[in-house]
Parts: C-alpha cells; sequence; structure tokens
C-alpha cells in the first residue's frame, strides 16, 4: 500500500477514525484528523500553536472555545446533500469543546497560527461556491477557507466530481516556494464516496518520476500530497467528494500545470464539450 494513502479506520474513544500530522506525514505545515461523534458525545480539543479550521462534514454541532460560543451549527446530514457547510475558525491557543447535537463527522483542518485573527463562525452564506471545468473534466467547488479570506497558513475547500469525471485536473502541481508563479503547499484530500462501497483514483507523481504513487480510494481514506501533480479521477457508478487542505509558507493558491496536459485548458477542448 502506498504511503500517502491512510486508510479509514475504526473510531478510537475519542471517535477519531483519521490522523495526519506534520510528524506522520513528514512534512512541516498541515495536520488533519477526523472524528465521528455519536449524538451527545463530546470532544475537547487542546489549545496548541495551530489555527484550526473545524468543518461539519456531516451532522449537528456546538463549538465552544474561550472567546466564543456557536450553538447547533450545521444543515446537512451527508456531504451529497451538496449543500454548503458551516465551519469554525479557531484562533492558535484556544481550547476547543465540541458537543455532537446529532451524528457528526467532523474535519479538524490544522496549520501553524499566529493567534492574530478572532474566532468566528464560517456559514454557508460566506462560503462562495465555483462551477470549474468542461466535458468530463467538471467538478463544483465551495471555498470554504481561499486564499481571500483571512487566515495565517490554512486554505480549505471542498469539492463535488460526477460519476466518470476526472478533477484537480488537468495535472498541476504546488510544490515550489517560488511565488508568483508557484507555491509550496502541503495538501491532504479526505475522501467520500456514493454510494459507500465504491472508490475512486488518485495518483501522485512528480516530473522525474520520483514519486509515482496510484491509489484506489476508498470512502473516508485520506491521500497526502507531499509534491507532485495529484488527479483524481472517479469511476462509473459512483460520486465522488473531497475536502482539502493545504499550508505552506506562503499563504496563497499559486500552482503550475503540467505542461504535457495544459492542453485541456484550451478554447478547442472547451467547445468540444459545451452542452447543447
Amino acid at each position: 500500500m502506498s504511503r500517502l494513502l491512510s486508510k479509514y479506520a475504526k473510531a478510537d474513544r475519542q471517535g477519531r477514525t483519521q490522523s495526519i500530522t506534520p510528524e506522520n506525514a513528514g512534512w512541516g505545515y498541515v495536520g488533519f484528523e477526523v472524528y465521528e461523534l455519536e449524538k451527545g458525545q463530546h470532544l475537547e480539543l487542546p489549545a496548541s500553536a495551530n489555527e484550526v479550521c473545524l468543518v461539519l462534514v456531516a451532522g449537528h454541532a456546538s463549538v465552544t472555545t474561550p472567546s466564543a460560543c456557536f450553538e447547533n451549527i450545521g444543515d446537512r446530514m451527508s456531504p451529497f446533500e451538496r449543500k454548503k457547510p458551516y465551519a469554525v475558525y479557531v484562533t492558535a491557543g484556544e481550547l476547543i469543546k465540541v458537543v455532537a447535537n446529532t451524528a457528526l463527522e467532523l474535519a479538524l483542518c490544522q496549520a501553524p497560527g499566529s493567534g492574530r485573527l478572532p474566532t468566528r463562525l464560517i456559514t454557508p452564506n460566506d462560503i462562495d461556491a465555483e462551477h470549474r471545468g468542461n466535458g468530463n473534466n467538471q467538478r463544483y467547488v465551495h471555498n470554504i477557507l481561499p486564499d481571500y479570506k483571512e487566515a495565517d497558513s490554512l486554505l480549505v475547500v471542498e469539492v463535488y466530481t460526477d460519476e466518470g469525471c476526472t478533477s484537480s485536473y488537468p495535472s498541476h502541481k504546488h510544490d515550489q516556494d517560488a511565488a508568483p508563479s508557484e507555491t509550496y503547499l502541503e495538501e491532504t484530500y479526505y475522501h467520500r464516496l456514493n454510494p459507500e462501497q465504491g472508490f475512486c483514483m488518485q495518483r501522485v507523481y512528480t516530473d522525474d518520476r520520483e514519486l509515482d504513487e496510484c491509489m484506489a480510494v476508498y470512502n473516508k481514506d485520506v491521500v497526502q500530497v507531499p509534491k507532485g501533480y495529484h488527479p483524481v479521477a472517479t469511476i462509473a457508478g459512483y460520486d465522488s467528494y473531497y475536502l482539502n487542505v493545504m499550508a505552506g509558507p506562503t499563504r496563497k493558491w499559486l500552482f503550475t500545470w503540467e505542461p504535457d496536459h495544459d492542453w485541456i485548458n484550451s478554447n478547442d477542448y472547451a467547445k468540444k464539450h459545451v452542452t447543447r
């Protein structure tokens, strides 16, 4: 099994099913965890030097920190309802308490923070939606914490890709600290499939193929992208959702297309797939 693939595991005593840290990933910025809590279950997360974005993937919860309290937030019981999520940005240095008001699937996105920004609620009205691509290269994006919204390090988005389509494609990379052409951003993909028994394919590879991994990714698995290109392909019969977390020394999403596949971005390709 690829070292970049973190398989879904049965919840531990806290309800945690995924835990990606800079230490176990071998990088410097991104931390990512997932919790599955039962109705009424409490979760306490200690204060740290990281800023945190809590994303309610599914379910309702109340979130409390020393500076804020957000009661009974959430508006979907499955990400495949395709409603925009609720999220909470928590500044560095704050203890976090979560109470599950329903069954709850909670993503914890972390990266180094300064503590300069206040804790805040991110509602569906705060989240921009966009459509990207054409033909069999279409996806739908919810920009939860994009680079034009305030944070110290974190970038967080969720992406829907219908069956038979590619995503994170044409292949692109962001592994060089070379702004304004490209930024170094580590990235995690938390995958969900509908129906749940499905899978998708994700490849992570570099130009020199020193890294070249192709993975069958199942429901609730996480793929780590330390460098290189990282396209996703769905399989007939199964729709894909993934939650992306990125962070690096410069909080800007600047990337480079793989030259061999950049032609997919051309107007000729787009015209060929105009819906009539």
